[in-house]
Order: structure tokens, then sequence, then C-alpha cells
């Protein structure tokens, strides 16, 4: 309250204070909305990389990095003749734009006469690819080429402008901030500036990125929102600690940048994949020897003066080395390797005591192997053997066993068993559709409260709006890679993307039911609300996997834009923007064996 005497008078402070209890809620979800409906309702069309040219002037496009052709409806590039196998080839294509054919059918495929083998064979412009029977002249866009598509492209559907969302959030920020500075009587410069800087960040990244001609902020958007309600928590909770609290969101919007842009070569993810799987392992291992245990789990190393936990960054490394590109899911589908890797992680943990992130791993790891291998049965199995993992550990983890069994009875010992979640739900309860304001909560001072229960914190200061928009941000990153599946540019974004909010969303549910008791309480964080250097870091850094499964015209920095021709991502509004490749006159249809003629 002290800092602001030199601005308003108390009364005046407190007026303002109190309004903002009601206005902030509602800008929250007004915020969300908006960023929801940009990334789920806004209308755009695949990009075209090359085209196929068949007999018949037919033209089929090749809207992916990772195209199968085949027979079946729901190949990539359908062409339906029956001398093609329903998945008869591939054609993939690398960060610096070169394409290889690989043969997935029982039928032949040639490149110029030439049969393809195992291990593929390049294809440039102007090359024959003779699937069957079926020649196809392959015609490799140049980046005029597809700038001009894209400028050809129908405006798409009104969406939100990022700028006036980010504006909304600035607002956002400083209600918070005036919240903490009049109720939470801890709260000081160091609160102001935390939130000035987290202000700053948004419109720095927004500005930099946006002078690069990039678009499509809204994944972003939801991370600094959620970034910012967790900025409130930690504010609540321990006031003296937000400059660490800025640093460690400093890392994590540096890192998230860093991987961002690396995600851009494809060879090189591939050629990293086993250093990575080998990073993951050390971490483990450090986590296991160097880690002390807290409340039951041995997840938190010391180093100097901080405190990080390894299994949080195990997430990101994990995630990178699980995801596959389609030229490996053709050539080796094998399992073994990666599910004997994912078995060491989860068991690794299950020895830390660390139930909810074991748990948080093995859900991830059916989500990944589903995708490579497109195989129930390989999930089942996975399953099976899980439940006889689960069983094991309750049995070696008295602690673990006694939270399953408080599940569901939390109201019959309430100042034992049941002592923090009965309390995270009266909070919650008691903050009603607003909540108090920030800062102006008592749950906070409860253990584990701005971690493990950080949903009843945030229902309580903020409000049941405010929470329900933290869940629905998240919910809306998985809709959106859903999304985005297939039409994604390489196998390896899509699985990637999916392990990363798989990760988030189960995160969320364990965080949010545990605390409601409506699942067994294994103490998980809130993606980005918790409190915690390690997990918010990881959190930015499993968003940049988001993003780069960003289908959108120049919206994903994983993807290299041209510099000559960036402006082609925009729509051609008059006769002078006319596009200057115009595939229009040609038929884009499914080629079909002519019938007999008349």
């Amino acid at each position: 309250m002290d800092i602001l005497t030199g601005f308003l008078d108390g009364s005046a402070a407190s007026v303002l204070a109190a309004v903002s209890r009601y206005a902030a809620p509602l800008l929250a979800l007004w915020i969300v909305v908006r960023c929801v409906k940009s990334m789920l309702r806004g209308r755009y069309e695949p990009e075209t990389w090359a085209y196929l040219y068949l007999p018949g002037e037919v033209m089929v496009p090749l809207r992916h990095w990772e195209c199968i052709i085949g027979r079946a409806r729901s190949s990539d590039a359908c062409i339906e003749h029956p001398t093609i196998d329903r998945m008869h080839a591939c054609l993939i294509r690398d960060a610096d734009g070169a394409w290889t054919a690989y043969g997935l059918g029982k039928g032949e495929t040639q490149v110029n006469g030439r049969t393809v083998p195992d291990g593929g064979l390049p294809i440039e412009d102007a090359d024959v690819l003779t699937l069957g029977d079926v020649p196809a002249r392959f015609v490799d866009l140049t980046e005029e080429e597809r700038s001009s598509l894209l400028r050809y492209r129908r405006r798409p559907g009104r969406v939100a402008r990022p700028v006036s969302t980010l504006l909304l959030l600035s607002v956002y920020q400083l209600l918070l901030t005036l919240q903490q500075l009049v109720y939470n009587h801890d709260a000081g410069f160091e609160t102001a500036l935390a939130f000035a800087a987290i202000c700053g960040a948004g419109w720095f990244y927004f500005i930099v990125l946006r002078a690069s001609g990039q678009r499509g902020f809204e994944v972003e958007l939801l991370a600094f929102f959620l970034s910012t309600v967790g900025m409130s928590v930690a504010a609540s909770s321990v006031p003296t600690a937000m400059l660490r609290q800025i640093l460690f969101l400093a890392a994590g919007i540096v890192l998230f940048l860093v991987l961002g842009l690396w995600l851009r070569d494809l060879t090189r993810l591939k050629a990293t994949r086993l250093p990575a799987l080998i990073a993951a392992l050390v971490l483990l291992a450090a986590n296991l020897l160097l880690a002390r245990v807290t409340y039951g789990a041995q997840n938190w190393v010391q180093l100097g003066g901080f405190t990080f936990q390894p299994s949080e960054f195990v997430k990101v490394l994990y995630i990178y080395a699980g995801a596959a590109t389609l030229d490996r899911l053709f050539v080796n589908r094998n399992l073994l390797f990666y599910i004997a890797f994912s078995a060491v992680c989860v068991g690794a943990l299950a020895l830390m005591g660390d139930f909810g992130t074991g748990l948080v791993f093995f859900v991830t790891f059916l989500v990944i192997s589903y995708m490579r291998s497109g195989s129930f049965a390989t999930v089942l199995l996975a399953v099976t053997a899980a439940a006889l993992g689960v069983m094991l550990v309750l049995t070696v983890k008295p602690y673990i066993l006694a939270r399953f069994q408080t599940w569901g009875h939390v109201w019959d010992d309430v100042y034992n068993t049941g002592f923090q979640q009965v309390r995270s739900m009266s909070a919650a309860a008691a903050g009603g559709l607003f909540g108090f304001g920030a800062g102006n909560g008592w749950f906070v001072d409860i253990v584990a409260a701005d971690t493990d229960l950080v949903f009843g914190v945030v229902c309580e200061e903020l409000g049941l709006i405010t929470g329900l928009s933290c869940v629905a941000s998240v919910v809306a990153l998985a809709c959106f890679v859903v999304k985005n599946a297939a039409s994604g540019r390489s196998s390896y974004f899509v699985i990637a993307a999916a392990g990363a909010v798989s990760m988030m969303m189960m995160q969320l549910a364990l965080n949010v039911f545990g605390a409601m008791d409506i699942l067994p309480f294994t103490g998980v964080t809130f993606p980005f609300v918790s409190r915690g250097g390690s997990s918010l870091i990881s959190c930015w850094m499993l968003i940049a996997f988001v993003k780069g499964s960003d289908v959108r015209a120049n919206a994903s920095f994983a993807v290299k834009r041209p510099d000559k021709f960036s402006g082609g991502a925009g729509v051609a509004d008059d006769a002078a923007d006319a596009p200057t490749y115009d595939p229009r006159p040609r038929r884009r249809a499914p080629y079909r064996r002519p019938g007999p003629q008349a």
C-alpha cells in the first residue's frame, strides 16, 4: 500500500482495488475468449509446397513436408488407380527444400525410371515419379511461387487482433498489480517490478516478432496470461522472492525461442535425438543420487543458491526424443527402444516417489506410442503393464497408498489426511465467481497451496471465472494442436505437439481434480500457474512444440521464412497485388482412371 501513496490516497486505492475485483475476472475471460476464437475459428487454407502433374492435366497439391501418396482417401495425396496401393509412396521435404521419395506399398515406385530403394531416392523439380502404371511429373514450387499462392488465398475469417488482446492483457496485469499492492501488506516494489517485467516482456516479444513478419500470437498470449496468474500466486505466497520469479520467466521465454528456432531443421532434430535421450537419463540419475526428499518425493536438487526439479526438464527431453519423422516411422516401426526408454523414466520417477509426474509421463507415452505405431494393441499392452507397476508402487510406497485411501473421504478427517483438500475446496467456494482480490486470501498459507493446490488459491483470490479461464487456456492449446494435426507439415511436429499438450492436460487434470478431491491427490503442478522456476521454464519450452505445429502462414517461427518474398503471407486486396503464379486453370482433384470411350 505504501507504494501507492505517492499517486493515490488510501481510500481511492481501496475503491479502485474493489472495482478491479469484479473487472479483472471478466477481463481474463475476455482475453481467453479472444485467443480461442482466433485459434479455433480462423479460416485458412493449408500451405502448398509442390505439385504432382498427372495425365489428363490433373494437378495434385502436396501440402505437407511429409506427404503419403496412395489410393486411400486418408492419404495426403489421393490418386485413385488400380495399380496404386492404398499407401503407395511418400515424399518428404527437409529444411533445405530437398525432397526424397520412399516406397511404402507392394507396388513399384520409380523416379525417372529408377526403382526407389528402401532408403529413399532424391527427387527434384521436373522429375517423373512413376506410381504403379501412373506417371506423375513432380513440380517443386519456388519461394516466389509459394508466396504468390499464399497471397491469392481468400481473406481469413474475422479473428481478434493480437495487439488488442495484448493491450487487454496489460490492463489485466495492471489490475492485479493494484490489488496486490492494496490487499497484500507484504507486497512492495518487487511485486510491482515483477508485473511490469512480464508486461514489458510481452510487448517486447510481440514487437520484435511482428517486425520480423510473424503472425499468430495466440499461443504465446495464453502462455503470458497463465504466467501472469502464476505471478500473482507467487506475489501472494512469497512476495520477497519476486525478482527470482522474474528471472525464471525470462529464462523460460528465452529457452522457448531457442527451442523454437532449433526445431526448424528436422535433420538436426533426428541427429540429436539420441543425445537428448542420454541427457534425460543423466538428469534422472542425478535426481536419484543428489535430490532431497520433500513431502515424500525425492525430486529437488540443490545447486548453488537455487533448487530445481530435473524431472521438469526431462519432460521436454522426453518429447524431443520420443517424437519421430515419417521416414523413420516407415523405415523402422519398432517401438521397443522407445518403450524401454519410457519404462526407465517412469521407473525412476516411481523410485523417487513422484507418482504424479510418473503418471503424466505414462499418459504422454501412450499418446506418442499410438501416434507412432497406430496400434491399439501396443497401447493396451502398455496399460496392462502399467497396472501391474502401479500395484507394485503402492506396496512399496505407503504414503502414496494413503493418498488413494483418502480419495473421496477427505471430509472424514479434516484435520489430518484431508487437511489440504478440505481447505482447498473451502477456499475455492469462498472466493465465489470474482474472488476476494489478489493477495487477499488466507489459503495461500497452507503447505503446498501455491504449487499442488494452486487452483484453490486462484479461485479464492481471483474467482472461479479466472480459475476456469486458466483451465480453458490449456484446453484451447490442446484443441489447437488437434485442429492442426491433419495439416501438419511433419509428423515430428504433430507428435511432439500432441505429446506436449497431453502432458499439460494430464498435469491440469491431476492438479485441479486432485485439489477438488475428484481424483486422488498426486501432487503435480498447474502448467504456468503453480509457483516454481523449473515448472515455469519447462512449460514455456513445451509450448515451443505447440508453436511448431502451427500451420498458419508465417505463424510458426519453427519454419524458415523466405527472405525476399516474406510479404506473401498477406491477402491480395486490389489488382496491384494480384498473384504472379496462379494455378487456377488446372483441375486439382484426385486422379481417377478414365472409363471406356464411347
